[in-house]
């Protein structure tokens, strides 16, 4: 059986999007050695740079793209080759797919925050995303949070959406050394860490006021690490970094290398990650398979992701993750506790188990009465 996998998102720099590409292909490829995997982009695809230990039945191909990528260069790819499904993994499949699809919906924060994200991207999703949950056979998401509100948002019967959770990958690992990252990246021995892109949703502003309130309030004076590329509206993020208190006790590194950012979690005093929305949280689970005590927000799809192995507080609330920092920085046995939970919690998520349950969403999506159903459904799209 031949499987289509959307692999633009493999295009670098990768985010959460691009690491969940990769990592469910090559695990399903490892579970599926009978049928063959293709990643396919309107542009060149090099595996080799994720990882040496490439299955055989997954590999790239570079489809031509058409006028329109959608409407057109991936409907007539999939019919010319007889694809037998195709996953989007990034909120699209083709619009006349010719075979079934499986459709990922990560979260909806376009549609819940449209105010943290540029106009034209909410514009696109609102035309989008609609027809799309229309358009695909079976709809995968990371959280139950999220399935309630494509459910809701979106009016899709439940039925129609699979809840597949999504797990750190193997090189986040606790490690001991990590002074030459550290000494590379100007990174000092007690500091706090976040990482992700820089944008509002992420909610780095409050993490700055509770730093500063630290600083000032208390005798402790740690480093503040923040990793991650830049995203928009953060203007006036720099602008607070730069006042007097934080000028020197803030870094900002921008991307890191897996390599890198798993020297950071596994070195850090504690991980914050105050976030306002996510569909899942993929850094505090690869914070925590690292060894690192964590606080983040007590958001529906993040509580469902760290269960009682992290802190969790309002995202929202400066006192109270002034708080949290105070106790964990100065308690070496609250710090010992939360790693220890944060280790066995994340062990509780593998990519074995994400592609094995998206193999079964797959069967059902290839099932007869499947099919006769999305065919109805598109008539009416159509």
């Amino acid at each position: 059986m031949l499987i289509g996998i959307d692999g633009i998102p493999l295009a670098t720099p990768k985010t959460g999007v691009g690491h969940y590409t990769f990592e469910l292909a090559r695990a399903l490829a490892l579970l599926e050695p009978r049928d063959e995997f293709q990643l396919l982009a309107h542009f060149p695809l090099d595996l080799t740079a994720e990882r040496a230990d490439i299955p055989p039945n997954l590999y790239t191909v570079q489809a031509p793209r058409g006028k329109r990528w959608l409407a057109i260069g991936l409907p007539l790819y999939a019919r010319q080759k007889h694809l037998a499904l195709f996953h989007g993994t990034n909120y699209v499949v083709p619009l006349w797919p010719g075979c079934p699809t499986v459709l990922t919906i990560h979260d909806l924060s376009l549609l819940r925050h449209p105010e943290s994200h540029e106009r034209r991207l909410v514009r696109r999703a609102k035309r989008r995303l609609p027809l799309m949950t229309r358009i695909a056979t079976q709809i995968l998401t990371d959280s139950e949070s999220v399935k309630r509100e494509i459910c809701e948002h979106l009016h899709v019967v439940p039925d129609k959406i699979a809840v597949v959770p999504l797990a750190a990958r193997s090189v986040f690992r606790p490690i001991k050394e990590t002074r030459d990252v550290r000494r590379r990246l100007g990174v000092e021995d007690e500091f706090i860490l976040f990482v992700g892109t820089l944008e509002p949703r992420k909610n780095i502003a409050t993490l700055i006021h509770a730093f500063e309130e630290l600083l000032r309030a208390t005798s402790l004076s740690p480093q503040l690490v923040i990793a991650g590329p830049k995203g928009w509206l953060i203007e006036e993020l720099f602008v607070t970094s730069e006042r007097a208190a934080l000028k020197k006790r803030v870094l900002f590194t921008g991307y890191l290398s897996d390599k890198d950012l798993r020297a950071l979690y596994s070195s850090c005093r504690v991980f914050v990650y105050p976030s306002i929305y996510e569909g899942f949280g993929l850094p505090p689970l690869e914070a925590m398979a690292c060894g690192a005590p964590v606080i983040t927000s007590s958001i529906p799809a993040i509580k469902e992701t760290v269960g009682a192995a992290a802190r969790l507080i309002a995202p929202t609330d400066v006192g109270a993750l002034t708080a949290s920092l105070l106790q964990l920085l100065t308690d070496a046995n609250a710090r010992a506790s939360y790693s220890a939970a944060g280790l066995r919690r994340a062990a509780e998520f593998t990519w074995e188990r994400t592609a094995q349950m998206t193999r079964e969403v797959y069967r059902n999506a290839l099932r007869p009465a499947t099919n006769a159903a999305r065919a109805t459904t598109g008539m009416l799209i159509f």
